[in-house]
């Protein structure tokens, strides 16, 4: 959700600069800074943003160059009428001219160096203005998301594809699996003493030893993430073009979903290579849940 759009126009004989910036949140959140002028407006334009953009920290500001400098003019603007009016109470309290030390004190004075802010109302043809200011930015930064977006998707086709790739390298240890665990638990009944395996209900055993069998098996988990990878992908590609679409979240709930399936496939691995590619899957996710914070 993050973004940046840059506006540039005239307005009363002075430029005007619009600045969208946002950052990532679960809702709008958003601060304004305008001229005076603009000021009145503020609620019109917090909506005209909103109508196209629908989550994230949003920074907005529509002013002069100078309030977005960081560093103070080398020539202030002075305040004339300020100026004159503190050296009229001065003269007027000790009856005496204003001495040239006490002027330039005076015109350092913050109230003094600072521009008066028009704050007139706006005329219609100068409102539109505005919005058009504005709505170039907003153009400038659905555009700037867009293309993150379309990077955010060849990020997570990637990553899904190596999910996938690893996914494919449990088979061959899956197939071995089953043997090696049925072997390892003939071996162990056979260092049972020879009453021991006489009173041993083998019906029973074969019973048992299948259904412990049953529990390891990994079957489900894998069509189910193998599911889940093709929902996320399929989810990616839809119409998302709507602002209520959500995309985000849904992302989000199917990651979530993708991890519980790789955790099971952790806990009935049962055998140290498959645990290693098991790792490596929630690591990849772990990247993937990192960045669908950035979709909307």
């Amino acid at each position: 959700m993050t973004g940046y759009g840059r506006s540039e126009s005239q307005f009363r004989g002075r430029k005007l600069i619009c600045e969208i910036r946002s950052l990532n949140s679960k809702s709008v959140d958003m601060s304004v800074r305008l001229s005076g002028a603009l000021r009145s407006r503020e609620l019109d334009l917090r909506n005209q943003v909103t109508r196209r953009v629908e989550r994230g920290k949003i920074d907005l500001a529509v002013c002069e160059p100078s309030a977005f400098s960081l560093q103070p003019s080398a020539f202030s603007p002075i305040n004339w009428a300020a100026a004159k009016e503190y050296a009229r109470q001065y003269g007027e309290q000790f009856g005496l001219p204003v001495p040239d030390e006490v002027m330039a004190a005076i015109l350092r004075l913050p109230e003094v160096t600072k521009a008066q802010e028009d704050t007139s109302d706006l005329t219609e043809d100068e409102w539109t203005e505005v919005q058009e200011l504005v709505e170039r930015a907003l153009d400038g930064f659905v555009a700037f998301r867009t293309q993150e977006g379309a990077a955010l998707q060849a990020m997570f086709t990637e990553k899904l594809d190596g999910i996938a790739s690893l996914l494919a390298q449990v088979e061959p240890f899956e197939k071995g699996r089953v043997a090696k665990i049925r072997e390892r638990l003939e071996q162990n009944l056979a260092q049972l003493s020879a009453e021991t395996q006489a009173q041993t209900d083998r019906n029973r055993l074969e019973q048992e030893m299948i259904y412990y069998l049953e529990k390891l098996d990994i079957t489900e988990e894998k069509v189910r993430l193998t599911n889940h990878i093709k929902y996320f992908r399929e989810t990616m590609a839809g119409d998302n073009t709507l602002p209520s679409a959500g995309v985000g979240k849904k992302l989000g709930f199917i990651a979530q979903e993708m991890g519980r399936e790789i955790n099971t496939l952790g806990s009935k691995s049962n055998q140290s290579e498959m645990q290693i590619i098991v790792v490596k899957m929630k690591d990849i996710l772990e990247q993937i849940k990192e960045q669908v914070l950035n979709v909307l």
